[in-house]
């Protein structure tokens, strides 16, 4: 009898075995198919919302990419095991870590500076170049006013999480997107709940986005179009000089470091970002403001991309986290509009309200959104600096309240 002849490989070959992407949909559990596709078709709305600038696209192109790409591309590991070769955010063993950043692609991006808070020391960096502190400190009062009434969320939510069933830390950590300040958002949760970081940024970062396109339907709701257009040009404040800005820079984060160790990485980098746009060094203003700044708010799009797995969010507590995230932003942008009432009629009728919600400190989206809206009501209205203002104090009293929280639940 002749000998039996050799399988051709070609022959038992399995079309899912080739599309391994269509195989691992089939296998899952219907929750984690569904999800997984319903992540994909979230993708490509949030590239099609970042190309069209409704949403800022800087940050939801490449996380709507990676969010598709991550969901699409599950295939069968060792052990028959799903998985994916872009980031294993639960990997923690020293060797497996050495091991899988030789495999997965982004491992070392999200080892090296997501899950260790430096991403977001580069962002706030970037942030300090961009900011001017000398609309604060022209207006102090009326800045840090209407920053504290927006901060409203960030307290507010706290123990509403609790009494959901969140523990006080990981209430802590949801409570920041509040403060609609994304590095401070991954920042405070990695330190509080690092066991939810993951999606409590994703969900911070997702909303923060959505407050470029939703915030101004709720100041068109809440304030009338004469008050809207109401112009302050004529406010200029005092001239606050180079040196006073740098004076006030270096005071600051000294004094909010001494105040506020745990959170003193963060007040670092936002000053030192401030320190040096004020120091008049420019090829350094490049590095930061352009490349460290644009360079670091990509990986982080593109990593809370890959992180956005159906396997992830489908946990119970992302429903909440979903929920609080929602409510806290709301509550915050509703404290700004309340403060920018107060000071409407503190000042005789003089400050347009539509100022509080600059308060939630998204630098410096919604300081453009309302001068944009203000233009719309009266074409002549300029409010951009009192707008900046409250944005650049709405930072600083989103890094204290964070500080705060870390320094008494850590």
């Amino acid at each position: 009898m002749p000998p039996d002849k050799a399988l051709n490989p070609m022959e038992t070959l399995n079309l899912l075995d080739l599309f391994q992407g269509i195989a691992t949909l089939m296998a899952a559990e219907p929750k984690i198919m569904i999800g997984r596709i319903f992540l994909m078709l979230l993708g490509f709305l949030l590239i099609y919302l970042g190309s069209r600038n409704v949403l800022e696209p800087l940050l939801m192109i490449p996380m709507g990419l990676g969010m598709s790409s991550i969901n699409a591309g599950v295939m069968f590991l060792e052990g028959g095991k799903m998985g994916t070769l872009f980031v294993d955010p639960l990997m923690s063993d020293p060797t497996d870590l050495v091991n899988i950043m030789q495999v997965n692609w982004l491992q070392p991006i999200y080892t090296l500076t997501f899950s260790n808070g430096l991403i977001a020391c580069l962002v706030f960096m970037g942030i300090g170049v961009l900011l001017d502190v000398g609309y604060v400190m022209a207006r102090p009062f009326q800045s840090m006013f209407i920053a504290l009434f927006a901060e409203l969320g960030t307290i507010a939510v706290f123990p509403i999480a609790v009494a959901l069933g969140l523990t006080m830390q990981e209430a802590a950590s949801v409570a920041t997107i509040g403060g609609a300040d994304g590095p401070m958002v991954l920042f405070t949760s990695l330190i509080l709940a690092k066991h939810l970081f993951v999606p409590i940024t994703v969900v911070g970062y997702l909303y923060l986005g959505l407050t470029y396109g939703g915030y101004p339907y709720l100041i068109k709701w809440l304030i009338p179009k004469e008050l809207r257009g109401i112009n302050m040009s004529s406010d200029r404040g005092p001239v606050i000089t180079r040196s006073q800005k740098l004076i006030f820079a270096v005071v600051a984060c000294t004094l909010l470091c001494l105040l506020f160790p745990v959170a003193a990485p963060l007040f670092f980098s936002l000053f030192v970002g401030v320190a040096v746009r004020e120091s008049g060094l420019e090829n350094l203003t490049t590095l930061i403001g352009e490349t460290f700044l644009y360079g670091a708010t990509f990986f982080l799009g593109l990593t809370l991309g890959v992180l956005c797995e159906a396997s992830t969010l489908l946990d119970p507590t992302v429903l909440k986290l979903l929920l609080l995230g929602m409510l806290a932003l709301l509550i915050s942008a509703l404290g700004g509009i309340l403060g920018g009432y107060i000071m409407y009629f503190a000042t005789g009728r003089k400050y347009n309200p539509m100022i509080g919600i600059a308060g939630v400190s998204c630098v410096p989206t919604t300081a453009k959104v309302v001068q944009k809206i203000a233009t719309d009501a009266n074409p002549s209205a300029i409010i951009l600096p009192q707008a900046l203002g409250a944005n650049v104090s709405g930072v600083i009293t989103t890094a204290i309240i964070a500080g705060v929280y870390v320094a008494l639940l850590r």
